[in-house]
């Protein structure tokens, strides 16, 4: 069965290493003949969730009219979901985060969500240092949203964009995609 896949990319470099972490997963989806949605959200106007609740008092619409608008209506019909961020003081970039806390504005009731999938590059070496926040913070969501885990893909050790070329977790993300 064709599913309808949300890609969230936090990098706020174009064609740097997430990106090409994305596309090996993207191209992996859509070669099972997925629907592949993907959203850069460091390139849209997304403003922080305020947490005032006017989305739970008002089915869902957040108070604020902005790009978030387009990712909700694609949220709300996702099969699987997957967060792609470049690892920042151990955990995402603000720009996805902006927008994984605006989510919150679709309850678990109001979307078919049944994966979700996180892409992660690092420059530093010790998978601990995006284990502390970026990964907890992903399982967390899980828990929560009751998702399934369906794989993360982390790359490490990336100092130059060039560094990804060649990895064999482009292949892992690539695998990834296609078995979502």
């Amino acid at each position: 069965m064709n599913k309808n896949i949300l890609i969230l990319s936090g990098s706020p470099r174009k064609g740097g290493t997430t990106d090409k972490l994305v596309e090996a997963f993207k191209e992996g989806a859509e070669s099972a003949s997925n629907k592949v949605t993907l959203f850069r959200t460091a390139d849209l106007a997304i403003a922080d969730c305020l947490g005032c609740n006017y989305c739970i008092d008002n089915n869902g619409t957040c108070i604020h009219k902005d790009d978030m608008v387009a990712i909700l209506d694609v949220f709300r019909n996702a099969d699987a979901v997957v967060f792609a961020s470049p690892v920042y003081w151990y955990t995402v970039s603000a720009q996805l985060k902006s927008a994984i806390d605006r989510t919150y504005a679709v309850p678990n009731d109001k979307t078919a969500i049944k994966h979700g999938a996180l892409l992660l590059t690092c420059a530093d070496g010790p998978e601990d240092h995006a284990e502390a926040g970026a990964v907890a913070m992903f399982k967390g969501i899980l828990t929560f949203r009751k998702w399934e885990d369906a794989g993360t893909v982390l790359v490490t050790n990336l100092h130059n964009i060039s560094d990804i070329d060649g990895r064999e977790e482009l292949e892992q993300a690539w695998e990834l995609g296609r078995g979502i």
